[in-house]
């Protein structure tokens, strides 16, 4: 086979790959990657999926941070808030160490448990991802509010160490959530390129907490985007344009990871804000260009903010409509760390419209002082509120990254240092 058709394959086998997985369960996987995302890296990992050794479709589970956060933006995403059914500290501890352990082996592409040992007994490991990669997995943790207190008092004795930002999301205008998609003890994220490697490792981690922890509620997601290119919305506008380089470190120390004011487990560590918004796609669709570009401040086609010509050209806040979404978000002056991902989830049988939007998680150093106002601001005076609907809220704090032989949490539990 000569080069050129040996390129051709390649092409035709990424189409069908995508096919194959919309159908697996993405819904409608149209390139696009939700209101800020860092998906100029979908498409090069998504064509190292294709031809990269195992090496390079791993990503280490231990560091000095967790994985996925900086990690270039995977293609799929599962979300899930866990919900502790214990009281009892040392059954917290256990399900922990069993989840780093399961993370660990789902990040260099292992079976939780290989073979079949016992024929008499279910498998271990649920299976659905034997023969496949790592597929870049990535698991990230966090802990929610109710992880530290419950009922006004301290849970598992760590309440005196909750993080000095973390409260649920005040309630905003407009919000309008769906029951149950709100808050959680415990939070895991994970990413993959490749859905189905994604979805088993979350199904394995609900299959071995049965007793201990319940889903309180969980989402998938999805992004994509051409090669150098910036993603776009299910709007169809390219987003996040402004975003923090995952490479900058300086500024990572500065927007991401938690202050020296915080409790030592949190040093490596960063807060994880989440909401899932819908987005009302039909009455998009029968807007004018006009509306649709004032409303975001941008050129739908290029990217460019008004009044310039290029995507990257700053943006000039006095050429912009006053209620447009980029000139809110620029005005607040603060910066956040965007990650996320679209997603569809059917048909709403209320009104028969296409159920769909925006999954966002946001990291960011100080939720008080980069995200709530910003947040405040957009719910009040944003014009894209006349197309979206928050229907999902939860905040987390992500400790930071887990030494090999610890688990996820140990510093807090035990008062381990890194």
């Amino acid at each position: 086979m000569n080069k050129e058709a040996a390129t051709e394959k390649n092409k035709i086998s990424r189409r069908e790959l995508l096919k194959l997985s919309a159908f697996a369960g993405a819904g409608i996987a149209v390139g696009a990657s939700g209101l800020g995302t860092f998906s100029m890296f979908a498409d090069q990992l998504f064509g190292k999926t294709q031809n990269a050794s195992a090496n390079e479709m791993t990503v280490p589970f231990y560091g000095a941070h967790q994985a996925g956060i900086i990690h270039p933006q995977q293609t799929y995403s599962y979300t899930a808030s866990f919900n502790l059914l214990t009281e009892s500290k040392s059954d917290v501890i256990k399900l922990f160490k069993k989840w780093t352990e399961m993370a660990e082996t789902f990040s260099k592409g292992n079976s939780y448990a290989k073979g079949f040992s016992n024929d008499w007994l279910p498998p271990k490991d649920t299976g659905e991802a034997n023969d496949l990669s790592a597929a870049h997995l990535t698991v990230t943790f966090g802990f929610g509010p109710g992880f530290f207190q419950k009922n006004g008092l301290s849970r598992y004795g760590i309440g005196h160490l909750k993080p000095k930002h973390l409260k649920s999301i005040p309630s905003m205008p407009g919000d309008d959530f769906e029951d149950g998609f709100t808050g959680g003890d415990v939070c895991i994220q994970i990413c993959a390129s490749i859905q189905q490697v994604a979805f088993h490792a979350l199904r394995n981690f609900i299959k071995n907490s049965i007793g201990t922890a319940e889903v309180n509620w969980m989402q998938a997601g999805f992004l994509n985007a051409s090669e150098g290119k910036t993603g776009r919305n299910l709007f169809g506008f390219k987003d996040g344009t402004a975003n923090l380089s995952p490479k900058d470190k300086p500024k990572q120390n500065k927007i991401i990871w938690a202050d020296e004011k915080e409790p030592s487990w949190m040093i490596g560590g960063t807060y994880m804000a989440v909401r899932k918004i819908r987005m009302f796609l039909e009455v998009w669709d029968r807007s004018s260009l006009k509306d649709q570009e004032d409303t975001f401040g941008r050129k739908k086609d290029s990217g460019a903010p008004f009044g310039q010509i290029h995507e990257k050209d700053p943006v000039l806040l006095n050429k912009m409509p006053v209620d447009s979404h980029v000139r809110l978000a620029k005005s607040t002056k603060q910066e956040i760390f965007r990650r996320a991902y679209s997603y569809t989830d059917g048909v709403d049988p209320k009104t028969g419209s296409i159920n769909a939007g925006l999954f966002f998680v946001s990291f960011q150093q100080n939720p008080d002082k980069q995200f709530i106002p910003m947040l405040k601001l957009m719910s009040q005076k944003d014009k894209l509120n006349e197309y979206t609907k928050h229907v999902g809220s939860a905040m987390f704090a992500c400790p930071g990254g887990i030494k090999k032989g610890g688990y996820v949490g140990q510093r807090l539990l035990e008062g381990t240092l890194f």
